[in-house]
């Protein structure tokens, strides 16, 4: 019987386990949104909520007991700085957790874990041309002549242009073969 466990082992030692939870966080963090599997996420949710209600208030001691678990100097400050603000006025419930399926590989759950009141950015949405700029680009001509750069002083030099073969010249050659 599993009686007084208060924790997931993960099915590992204790310090893969601690490190595995402290990139987890600081990944989560950082990005707002992390693709895990499901035991994991329910792991790195507990220690995260922790986190964000401590960084509710910006005070030197909170900063010193984050930062045992977040060593990124710069995921630390957006915490108190970003996060931590967001979510004063809510009581508790700061991550989301959302099935995706099986992996193929092994059947384990998927999820995405994120903060709830994640900033999304949005892409700029790329331009279709319209009608109007296909029919211009259709009447252009598509042959280009190369540019020739010239030197101060001296006058364009233009080549010889290149005439073709004379039908009368391929008879002759065609019927003096037979």
């Amino acid at each position: 019987m599993k009686h007084k466990i208060g924790f997931n082992r993960l099915g590992r030692k204790t310090s893969h386990r601690e490190a595995l939870i402290k990139n987890m966080i600081t990944s989560l963090f950082k990005y707002e949104r992390i693709t895990t599997t499901q035991t994991k996420a329910l792991a790195i949710r507990q220690k995260a909520e922790k986190m964000i209600t401590r960084a509710k208030v910006d005070s030197v001691h909170n900063r010193r007991m984050i930062g045992r678990r977040i060593k990124d100097e710069a995921i630390l400050a957006k915490l108190f700085t970003d996060i931590g603000p967001r979510f004063v006025s809510r009581p508790g419930g700061y991550t989301r957790i959302m099935k995706l399926g099986q992996r193929s590989a092994d059947s384990t759950e998927m999820v995405i874990l994120e903060l709830v009141d994640r900033v999304v950015e949005e892409k700029a949405e790329k331009v279709k041309p319209s009608k109007e700029d296909k029919d211009i680009k259709k009447t252009e001509p598509k042959t280009k002549e190369p540019k020739v750069k010239e030197a101060s002083g001296a006058k364009k030099a233009t080549a010889p242009k290149a005439s073709a073969p004379k039908a009368a010249n391929v008879k002759t050659a065609k019927s003096a073969k037979v």
